[in-house]
Protein backbone atom coordinates (compact mmCIF):
# COMPACT_ATOMS: atom_id res chain seq x y z
CA UNK A 1 0.00 0.00 0.00
CA UNK A 2 1.15 3.12 -1.48
CA UNK A 3 1.12 6.88 0.52
CA UNK A 4 -0.18 9.72 -1.91
CA UNK A 5 0.84 13.13 -0.59
CA UNK A 6 -0.10 16.18 -2.59
CA UNK A 7 0.68 19.84 -1.12
CA UNK A 8 -1.61 22.00 -2.87
CA UNK A 9 -1.07 26.15 -2.49
CA UNK A 10 -3.92 28.08 -4.31
CA UNK A 11 -5.16 31.35 -4.26
CA UNK A 12 -7.58 33.86 -6.00
CA UNK A 13 -4.14 35.39 -7.96
CA UNK A 14 -2.50 31.74 -8.93
CA UNK A 15 -5.78 30.73 -10.47
CA UNK A 16 -4.95 26.70 -9.60
CA UNK A 17 -8.29 25.61 -8.25
CA UNK A 18 -9.36 24.01 -11.80
CA UNK A 19 -6.06 22.31 -11.55
CA UNK A 20 -6.58 20.74 -8.26
CA UNK A 21 -10.03 19.59 -8.60
CA UNK A 22 -8.54 18.02 -12.19
CA UNK A 23 -5.88 16.52 -10.28
CA UNK A 24 -8.35 15.04 -7.47
CA UNK A 25 -10.42 13.54 -9.74
CA UNK A 26 -8.16 11.43 -12.07
CA UNK A 27 -6.72 10.19 -8.44
CA UNK A 28 -9.82 9.41 -7.01
CA UNK A 29 -10.85 7.52 -10.24
CA UNK A 30 -7.48 5.94 -11.02
CA UNK A 31 -6.04 4.44 -7.88
CA UNK A 32 -7.53 2.00 -5.51
CA UNK A 33 -8.55 3.79 -2.79
CA UNK A 34 -9.05 0.25 -0.85
CA UNK A 35 -5.40 -0.04 -1.63
CA UNK A 36 -3.92 3.35 -1.05
CA UNK A 37 -4.15 6.50 0.86
CA UNK A 38 -4.04 10.08 -0.19
CA UNK A 39 -2.83 12.90 2.02
CA UNK A 40 -3.47 16.31 1.27
CA UNK A 41 -1.49 19.06 2.46
CA UNK A 42 -3.54 22.43 2.07
CA UNK A 43 -0.89 25.57 2.88
CA UNK A 44 -3.46 27.63 3.24
CA UNK A 45 -5.45 27.79 -0.30
CA UNK A 46 -8.23 30.04 -1.60
CA UNK A 47 -11.74 29.38 -0.42
CA UNK A 48 -13.02 27.79 -3.74
CA UNK A 49 -9.63 25.27 -2.93
CA UNK A 50 -10.74 24.42 0.55
CA UNK A 51 -14.37 24.08 -0.61
CA UNK A 52 -12.98 21.36 -3.38
CA UNK A 53 -10.70 19.62 -1.12
CA UNK A 54 -13.46 19.31 1.57
CA UNK A 55 -15.81 17.99 -1.06
CA UNK A 56 -13.25 15.59 -2.17
CA UNK A 57 -12.17 14.48 1.60
CA UNK A 58 -15.71 13.72 2.61
CA UNK A 59 -16.71 11.25 -0.62
CA UNK A 60 -13.43 9.36 -0.51
CA UNK A 61 -12.51 9.37 3.08
CA UNK A 62 -9.58 11.07 2.00
CA UNK A 63 -7.10 12.35 4.92
CA UNK A 64 -6.13 15.98 5.12
CA UNK A 65 -3.96 18.29 6.70
CA UNK A 66 -4.62 22.31 6.90
CA UNK A 67 -2.08 24.78 7.25
CA UNK A 68 -2.36 28.23 8.30
CA UNK A 69 0.59 29.31 6.09
CA UNK A 70 2.41 28.45 3.02
CA UNK A 71 5.38 26.40 3.99
CA UNK A 72 6.62 25.17 0.96
CA UNK A 73 6.51 21.66 -1.45
CA UNK A 74 8.96 19.70 0.72
CA UNK A 75 7.60 20.65 4.08
CA UNK A 76 4.03 20.09 2.99
CA UNK A 77 4.85 17.00 1.47
CA UNK A 78 7.44 16.03 4.79
CA UNK A 79 3.98 16.67 6.97
CA UNK A 80 2.04 13.67 5.30
CA UNK A 81 5.41 11.85 4.91
CA UNK A 82 5.55 11.36 8.97
CA UNK A 83 2.41 8.84 9.03
CA UNK A 84 4.09 6.62 6.81
CA UNK A 85 3.87 2.78 7.63
CA UNK A 86 6.81 0.20 7.98
CA UNK A 87 7.54 -0.98 4.22
CA UNK A 88 5.13 1.73 2.48
CA UNK A 89 6.01 3.60 -0.48
CA UNK A 90 5.92 7.15 -0.75
CA UNK A 91 4.28 9.32 -3.51
CA UNK A 92 5.22 13.05 -4.03
CA UNK A 93 2.38 14.19 -6.82
CA UNK A 94 1.40 17.95 -8.16
CA UNK A 95 -2.06 19.37 -8.06
CA UNK A 96 -1.21 19.70 -12.00
CA UNK A 97 -1.17 16.70 -13.01
CA UNK A 98 -3.85 14.21 -15.32
CA UNK A 99 -2.64 10.36 -14.99
CA UNK A 100 -4.15 8.41 -17.64
CA UNK A 101 -3.64 4.84 -16.81
CA UNK A 102 -5.99 3.16 -14.11
CA UNK A 103 -3.49 1.31 -11.16
CA UNK A 104 -0.51 3.31 -12.24
CA UNK A 105 0.31 2.97 -8.24
CA UNK A 106 0.25 -0.54 -8.52
CA UNK A 107 2.46 -0.38 -11.63
CA UNK A 108 5.21 1.89 -9.92
CA UNK A 109 5.39 -0.51 -6.93
CA UNK A 110 5.44 -3.53 -8.93
CA UNK A 111 8.81 -1.89 -11.14
CA UNK A 112 10.15 -1.18 -7.79
CA UNK A 113 9.85 -4.64 -6.16
CA UNK A 114 11.29 -6.13 -9.05
CA UNK A 115 14.59 -4.19 -8.48
CA UNK A 116 14.78 -2.93 -5.18
CA UNK A 117 17.80 -0.98 -6.22
CA UNK A 118 15.34 1.98 -7.86
CA UNK A 119 15.12 4.82 -5.38
CA UNK A 120 13.27 7.16 -7.06
CA UNK A 121 10.74 6.43 -9.71
CA UNK A 122 9.06 8.52 -11.98
CA UNK A 123 6.10 8.88 -14.43
CA UNK A 124 7.19 11.18 -17.34
CA UNK A 125 5.94 14.36 -18.98
CA UNK A 126 5.88 14.69 -22.35
CA UNK A 127 8.19 17.89 -22.18
CA UNK A 128 10.94 16.25 -20.83
CA UNK A 129 14.35 15.71 -22.23
CA UNK A 130 15.50 12.74 -21.14
CA UNK A 131 15.81 10.37 -23.84
CA UNK A 132 18.33 7.63 -25.16
CA UNK A 133 19.66 9.17 -28.35
CA UNK A 134 20.85 12.34 -26.58
CA UNK A 135 24.85 13.13 -26.28
CA UNK A 136 24.34 15.17 -22.86
CA UNK A 137 23.66 15.25 -19.26
CA UNK A 138 19.83 14.28 -20.58
CA UNK A 139 20.75 10.75 -22.05
CA UNK A 140 18.92 7.98 -20.39
CA UNK A 141 19.14 4.04 -20.22
CA UNK A 142 16.27 1.55 -20.96
CA UNK A 143 16.61 -0.87 -19.30
CA UNK A 144 14.44 -4.31 -18.90
CA UNK A 145 13.44 -5.13 -15.45
CA UNK A 146 13.97 -8.77 -13.99
CA UNK A 147 11.28 -11.18 -14.86
CA UNK A 148 9.80 -14.83 -13.90
CA UNK A 149 7.81 -17.03 -16.59
CA UNK A 150 4.65 -15.32 -16.43
CA UNK A 151 5.14 -12.08 -15.09
CA UNK A 152 4.50 -8.70 -17.38
CA UNK A 153 7.49 -6.83 -19.06
CA UNK A 154 8.18 -3.61 -17.41
CA UNK A 155 11.22 -1.53 -19.25
CA UNK A 156 12.34 1.65 -17.00
CA UNK A 157 14.06 4.52 -17.79
CA UNK A 158 17.41 5.18 -15.54
CA UNK A 159 18.49 9.05 -15.64
CA UNK A 160 20.25 11.90 -13.63
CA UNK A 161 17.05 12.66 -11.66
CA UNK A 162 13.08 12.41 -12.19
CA UNK A 163 11.14 15.15 -12.36
CA UNK A 164 8.64 16.11 -9.91
CA UNK A 165 5.66 15.81 -11.58
CA UNK A 166 4.79 12.49 -9.75
CA UNK A 167 7.22 10.36 -8.07
CA UNK A 168 7.28 7.18 -6.18
CA UNK A 169 9.79 6.91 -3.26
CA UNK A 170 11.01 3.31 -2.62
CA UNK A 171 10.63 2.73 1.78
CA UNK A 172 14.09 1.56 1.59
CA UNK A 173 15.86 4.90 0.45
CA UNK A 174 13.38 7.05 2.80
CA UNK A 175 14.81 4.60 5.33
CA UNK A 176 18.01 6.73 4.34
CA UNK A 177 17.65 9.79 3.57
CA UNK A 178 14.20 10.75 4.99
CA UNK A 179 11.82 13.42 3.74
CA UNK A 180 12.49 16.33 1.51
CA UNK A 181 14.59 19.08 1.31
CA UNK A 182 15.07 22.52 -0.88
CA UNK A 183 16.37 26.18 -0.50
CA UNK A 184 13.03 27.94 -0.95
CA UNK A 185 9.04 27.46 -1.42
CA UNK A 186 9.27 26.06 -4.69
CA UNK A 187 11.59 23.88 -6.91
CA UNK A 188 14.84 21.98 -6.68
CA UNK A 189 13.38 19.57 -4.17
CA UNK A 190 13.36 17.02 -7.03
CA UNK A 191 16.79 17.44 -8.06
CA UNK A 192 18.22 17.72 -4.59
CA UNK A 193 16.62 14.41 -4.25
CA UNK A 194 18.35 13.15 -7.24
CA UNK A 195 21.57 13.89 -5.98
CA UNK A 196 20.60 12.33 -2.67
CA UNK A 197 19.15 8.85 -3.71
CA UNK A 198 22.49 8.27 -6.14
CA UNK A 199 24.38 9.05 -2.68
CA UNK A 200 22.77 6.63 -1.01
CA UNK A 201 23.41 4.19 -3.67
CA UNK A 202 19.84 4.06 -5.22
CA UNK A 203 18.81 4.86 -8.87
CA UNK A 204 16.41 7.65 -10.55
CA UNK A 205 14.60 6.19 -13.29
CA UNK A 206 10.94 6.27 -15.23
CA UNK A 207 8.47 4.31 -15.69
CA UNK A 208 7.75 5.99 -19.71
CA UNK A 209 4.89 3.87 -20.49
CA UNK A 210 2.62 5.36 -18.40
CA UNK A 211 0.90 8.14 -20.13
CA UNK A 212 0.54 11.37 -18.05
CA UNK A 213 -0.52 14.81 -18.89
CA UNK A 214 0.80 18.43 -17.10
CA UNK A 215 -2.23 20.40 -17.17
CA UNK A 216 -1.09 23.75 -16.10
CA UNK A 217 -1.28 26.05 -19.31
CA UNK A 218 1.78 27.97 -17.62
CA UNK A 219 -0.49 31.12 -18.55
CA UNK A 220 -1.27 31.69 -14.67
CA UNK A 221 0.88 34.37 -12.57
CA UNK A 222 1.86 31.67 -10.71
CA UNK A 223 4.18 30.20 -13.28
CA UNK A 224 6.15 33.18 -13.62
CA UNK A 225 5.92 33.11 -9.64
CA UNK A 226 7.59 30.13 -9.39
CA UNK A 227 10.32 30.55 -11.69
CA UNK A 228 11.19 33.81 -10.17
CA UNK A 229 11.30 31.99 -7.07
CA UNK A 230 13.20 29.29 -8.20
CA UNK A 231 15.66 31.80 -9.87
CA UNK A 232 16.46 33.84 -6.54
CA UNK A 233 17.41 30.67 -4.82
CA UNK A 234 19.52 29.02 -7.78
CA UNK A 235 22.61 30.29 -5.67
CA UNK A 236 21.45 28.34 -2.57
CA UNK A 237 20.39 25.28 -4.66
CA UNK A 238 23.99 24.66 -5.96
CA UNK A 239 25.24 25.28 -2.27
CA UNK A 240 23.54 22.60 -0.78
CA UNK A 241 23.92 20.32 -3.95
CA UNK A 242 27.76 21.28 -3.81
CA UNK A 243 27.74 20.33 0.29
CA UNK A 244 25.90 16.92 -0.46
CA UNK A 245 28.58 16.15 -2.83
CA UNK A 246 31.35 16.71 -0.50
CA UNK A 247 29.52 15.37 3.12
CA UNK A 248 28.99 18.74 4.81
CA UNK A 249 25.66 18.74 4.14
CA UNK A 250 23.89 15.26 5.55
CA UNK A 251 21.51 13.35 2.64
CA UNK A 252 19.23 12.75 5.99
CA UNK A 253 16.45 14.89 6.24
CA UNK A 254 14.09 13.70 9.54
CA UNK A 255 10.34 13.46 8.66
Amino acid sequence: MALIAMAVYDTEENQRSKYTHKTLECLTEMVDLSKHEIIIIDNNSCQETKDIIADFVNMFNLTLISLSENIGTAKAINRAWKHRKPNQHLIKIDNDVDILSFNWVDEMEEAIERDKSIGILGLKRKDLLENPTRNDQFKSTLRMLPHSNGERWIIVEDVDHVMGTCQMYNYRLIDKIGGLMQPGLYGFDDTLAGVRCKLAGFKNSFLPHIEIDHIDTKETPYWQEKRNIAAKDMAEFNLMKSKLLTGELSIKVEL
